[in-house]
């Protein structure tokens, strides 16, 4: 199933992605640090998502209290979440 979320507290304005099952797969973001972006988006592809919560959940930008990939953690908790 795909989903979109809106980051709070980040560059990024948008990020999308699909759960298959427990699956993450075709992740994508609108804004933010296009690269690094990228790369976050290629390494979780295939994970599930307890792994995504493990490797990305509370990773800070800065000075911010998040990050994308942080927020990427939490969208990803609630869809899996919201679809039990």
């Amino acid at each position: 199933m795909k989903y979109e979320f809106s980051p709070r507290g980040v560059c990024s304005t948008a990020l999308e992605f699909e759960l298959d099952g427990n699956t993450v797969k075709n992740v994508s973001f609108r804004g933010g640090c296009n690269g690094n972006l990228q790369a976050v988006s290629r390494l979780v592809e295939g994970l599930t998502v307890e792994e995504v919560q493990e490797k990305l959940a509370g990773i800070h930008c800065g000075m911010k209290s998040t990050s994308c990939a942080d927020q990427l953690a939490h969208a990803i908790k609630e869809a899996a979440e919201s679809a039990k």
